[in-house]
């Protein structure tokens, strides 16, 4: 009975190393004599495959001196390690040794296993291997050549003493010395010695091969006749041919000019040619890794030399980015989705996504920096890093990954000498995958994958895709080296004004070797051909030295602009479009992350900023304190709205309603910051309610940048009324005027309530009762019309509605107005446009008071809603073109006819817009010199010369709205 139990305890033991049958493994190392050897079987522990590295065993002890190999297993540890470590992880090679049973020596001695051989090593073996021999001898003997090499890598890669970056070259230095060795025995076999050169491309060229990878070449040769072509047939022959050997891998001359249509060999004059003229983009991309490896040494470094100034040139080729992004997203679109979650090298987050994105930095870049020149994937990337073309964060984590993936590559096909990329489609070959990598836990494994794969894909998006490789591209190629005399001729083709300026604030963004300059030194080029896109590329450049030299220790600021789509390019037209904008970026800079996504370009709801700003205001104990924060959230609200505005994400309603939610946000906080301070003055409650009541533009929701607060104080009081309610509704109303007057570096926000009773001689504040007393005895027909934009701004709500309701019937009078207030109404704007037109200004330019200007719009708007407003509900709205539409669509006015004024409203509304935008001050005057002009309608969307096309619209749409307006006001 007991016997059994021992048994299960074996097997027991044995599962738990990881052998899949512990009954037969447990018979096999009886067999050979390991049953009690718990080193023998911890080691086969290790394996990949124990199982499969046990019976691989079994079979060359059959083949090999039994005793010996056997000793040697159970008393050698390198040996153990390294020789289970192959067999578990390769049936391929564990086959070959079955066959070469006496090679298990080559794993036999620590020295040896732990010695990297030389690339001259190599091609000394393998010429030893061959030497003499040709024709099927000449074959084989190079391909057992190549597996004794090939073998002993294998285990030192195994037994984690190589990195992956280590094995790749090792791997395209045995390649190397393969080809050199072929090429001696096809010039045996040929009997011929012509001048050829073999030029190693893709991975064997850049040093990077794989286990098993076609070894892709081009020839070279001096001349070109049909000597050397057979001489390179055969030699490609020596590597692909199968033997009783095998085969080793296949040569592909695929990429030589015209592909396999084309001649296998050409002289160095023939492919110069073919490259000049007739190359596609994808052809230059491969040329990037080309390298001499065999062959005549002096043709194969002429042919390197000639070309790479043709790869570095490549990029200034039409539609170069476009193309390489293309052919990397065909490589994508041929995989089924099957395919693609199994594709380590071809799918979404595999290796050709860190390749490609690698290569095109590369080539885009490089023509200006030779330090970027590596035909290695991770050199490469290293050096991208370094110049600050690729994060750092970025760079480790696509270099990481791509060490992880490769990895998994050499693995799987090194389990059958064969070429593969796919992950095994069974869990028993996944667990296999995960154990080869020293995973005991494939649940880790694949998290770590997974990983690597989502974070190559996102980093491949943002680097594969960003605008600035493009614009960079596009530059002529000594645009990208900002020499003094290239660049002050380049800058005043370009279009600025004062290039020696304009060269100075280049030298002093890209001095020095600091990676914030390396970066800038990468970015500028591209910038500068944005910055003369706009209106004033001096200025835009200026901004951009005040704003970089403000944030530039800050870590986002630089790697923002490189890696966050096209931040840099709308950074640059914006600085170089409005002065309004770089001066709120020159005092908020930070708030230059905004550009990064069109979603931080669009207005905030009114409640969450109101909430934001209320609660700011209540986070600071002093008063000045509290509004000058509420003041900087202004300042950023304000730059999102321009931003979004210049950039053609918001139209002029949008951009007139966000405006306004943003005065009335800073009012709310400020009303309660004056209240505050006070109630803490008296040092009691308030004894009374107030309201802020917007007029004018504001109150319509359509306030401008240039806007000042049109305002009505309105206070309730707390129990009885009496003079020190009155004087604190006053003091809190003062309160607020004086705190949004301090000065501060944002754009003024002026309160004004001239629009109340009376004027400037009134009262400042008034009480509801006494707004209806004077309402009821005094109004004129004036403040009616004024009245019809009062809208609820901030403070007390329900006493808010309370004055909406009591001026209501005012501003929609049952019956509609008389006819007597109707000429006051009329005498009293042509009175306006007489006295306020600025004298000498042309009536057609004045944005306000000029013929078909706002008011022609707006009175014409409101007489209609005094007219008609009491009737119909739909017209009782505080904004020009809602009640626009409205009386559109009562048929108080043709369709035609509120076409031909809405046109001239909104023309109107973004030229006074664009004015503040571009100029940073306001003026309700069209400009009259050119380059004003120039800048108004760059701001407004015109390209550059087309100044007139705007002058031509505007005067179009305010002639058709004049004629309305005297058609609808005046009749």
């Amino acid at each position: 009975m007991r016997q059994p139990d021992r048994a299960a305890s074996a097997s027991g033991r044995l599962a738990r190393f990881g052998f899949a049958d512990p009954y037969v493994a447990e018979h096999r190392l009886a067999a050979l004599g390991f049953a009690r050897d718990d080193a023998v079987v911890e080691t086969l522990g290790r394996a990949a495959d124990p199982d499969l590295a046990l019976a691989l065993l079994e079979r060359i002890a059959g083949a090999a001196d039994r005793n010996e190999l056997l000793t040697k297993v159970a008393t050698h540890a390198g040996l153990r390690e390294r020789l289970f470590s192959v067999l578990g992880a390769s049936a391929a090679l564990g086959d070959w040794l079955v066959r070469h049973p006496q090679q298990w020596r080559r794993l036999d001695d620590d020295d040896a296993a732990a010695t990297r051989p030389t690339r001259y090593g190599l091609k000394v073996a393998l010429q030893r291997e061959v030497d003499g021999r040709i024709g099927r001898d000449g074959y084989d003997a190079l391909r057992i050549g190549y597996r004794k090499a090939l073998l002993s890598l294998a285990a030192r890669d195994l037994c984690a003493d190589l990195a992956v970056d280590d094995v790749a070259a090792e791997l395209a230095d045995l390649a190397e010395a393969t080809l050199d060795a072929a090429l001696r025995t096809a010039e045996r076999e040929t009997n011929d010695a012509s001048r050829l050169a073999v030029i190693a491309m893709g991975k064997c060229g850049g040093r990077e091969l794989n286990y098993v990878s076609d070894v892709d070449v081009v020839f070279v040769a001096e001349p070109a006749d049909a000597a050397p072509a057979a001489l390179a047939a055969s030699m490609m022959r020596a590597c692909s041919q199968t033997t009783s050997e095998g085969a080793i891998w296949p040569v592909d001359a695929a990429l030589r000019p015209e592909g396999k249509a084309g001649p296998l060999v050409r002289t160095l004059a023939s492919h110069l040619g073919y490259y000049e003229r007739w190359a596609s983009t994808w052809e230059f991309q491969a040329l990037l890794k080309a390298r001499a490896v065999a062959g005549d040494a002096e043709l194969g470094a002429e042919y390197v030399a000639s070309v790479a100034p043709m790869v570095w040139a490549a990029a200034g080729r039409p539609s170069f980015v476009e193309d390489v992004q293309a052919m990397r997203r065909r490589v994508v679109g041929t995989l089924s989705a099957a395919e693609a979650a199994r594709e380590v090298k071809l799918g979404p987050g595999g290796l050709r996504d860190v390749e490609f994105a690698v290569q095109l930095l590369q080539l885009v870049h490089g023509r200006g920096d030779e330090t970027l020149r590596s035909p290695t994937t991770l050199v490469a990337l290293a050096a991208l890093a370094e110049g600050g073309y690729v994060g750092r964060d970025d760079a480790a984590l696509l270099a990481a990954a791509y060490r992880f993936l490769r990895t998994v590559e050499h693995r799987l096909q090194l389990q059958h000498l064969r070429r593969t990329h796919l992950l095994p489609a069974d869990e028993a070959g996944m667990r296999w995958l995960s154990r080869s990598m020293g995973h005991r836990d494939l649940v880790t494994w694949q998290a770590e994958y997974d990983g690597h794969v989502r974070e190559v894909r996102r980093i491949h998006e943002k680097l594969f895709y960003r605008p600035l490789l493009n614009a960079v591209a596009r530059l002529p190629s000594e645009g990208t080296r900002l020499t003094t005399e290239a660049a002050s001729a380049r800058l005043e083709a370009l279009g600025f004004a004062d290039p020696a300026a304009a060269l100075r604030h280049i030298e002093a963004l890209t001095a020095g070797v600091s990676r914030n300059a390396a970066i800038l030194r990468a970015l500028l080029p591209a910038m500068l051909g944005w910055f003369a896109d706009a209106a004033d590329p001096d200025a835009g450049l200026l901004s951009f030295r005040q704003v970089s030299d403000a944030l530039g220790s800050t870590p986002w600021y630089l790697r923002v602009l490189r890696d966050e789509g096209a931040t840099a390019e709308r950074l640059a037209r914006l600085l170089a479009t409005s002065r309004f904008v770089a001066d709120l970026l020159g005092r908020a800079p930070e708030t230059v992350a905004l550009l990064a996504d069109d979603d931080e370009l669009r207005p905030r709801g009114s409640r969450a900023l109101r909430r934001e700003l209320l609660a700011i205001a209540g986070r600071n104990e002093q008063a000045e304190d509290a509004v000058a924060s509420v003041r900087a959230l202004r300042r950023k609200e304000l730059l999102r709205i321009a931003c979004g505005d210049l950039l053609g994400l918001l139209d002029v309603g949008t951009v007139g309603r966000a405006l306004s939610d943003v005065v009335s946000a800073t009012l709310a906080a400020a009303l309660e910051t004056a209240k505050r301070k006070v109630s803490n003055d008296l040092g009691s409650d308030l004894p009374m309610r107030l309201s802020v009541i917007g007029m004018g533009r504001l109150g319509g929701l359509e306030q401008g940048y240039g806007s000042d607060a049109d305002v009505l104080f309105v206070y309730e009081p707390i129990g009885e009324d009496g003079p020190d309610c009155t004087s604190a509704a006053h003091e809190v109303a003062q309160e607020l005027r004086r705190l949004l007057s301090m000065p501060a570096p944002d754009p003024p926000l002026v309160v004004d309530a001239d629009l109340r009773p009376e004027g400037r001689q009134g009262p400042l504040v008034r009480s509801l009762a006494s707004y209806a007393e004077y309402y009821e005895r005094w109004s004129a027909p004036w403040e009616m019309q004024a009245l019809l934009r009062a809208h609820p701004m901030a403070g007390d709500e329900e006493l808010a509605r309370r004055f909406i309701t009591l001026i209501d019937p005012l501003r929609y009078p049952t019956g509609g107005i008389s006819d007597a207030d109707v000429r006051e109404i009329r005498r009293l704007k042509a009175r306006m446009e007489a006295e306020r037109l600025p004298r000498g200004v042309d009536p057609s330019s004045h944005l306000k008071l000029g013929r078909g200007g706002l008011s022609d719009v707006e009175w014409t708007v409101q007489l209609l809603q005094l007219r008609h407003g009491a009737e119909l509900p739909a017209l009782r709205s505080t904004a020009t073109l809602e009640t626009l539409r409205a009386a559109a669509a009562a048929d108080l006015l043709s369709d035609a006819d509120a076409r031909a004024l809405e046109d001239a409203w909104v023309i109107a509304t973004r030229v006074r817009n664009a004015i503040v935008l571009a100029r940073g001050r306001a003026s309700d005057v069209l400009p009259s010199d050119a380059r004003t002009l120039a800048a108004v309608a760059r701001a407004m969307g015109y390209g550059a010369g087309h100044s007139g096309d705007l002058l031509e619209d505007y005067r179009r749409a305010t002639r058709r709205a004049r004629s309305v307006h005297e058609r609808v006001f005046a009749a």
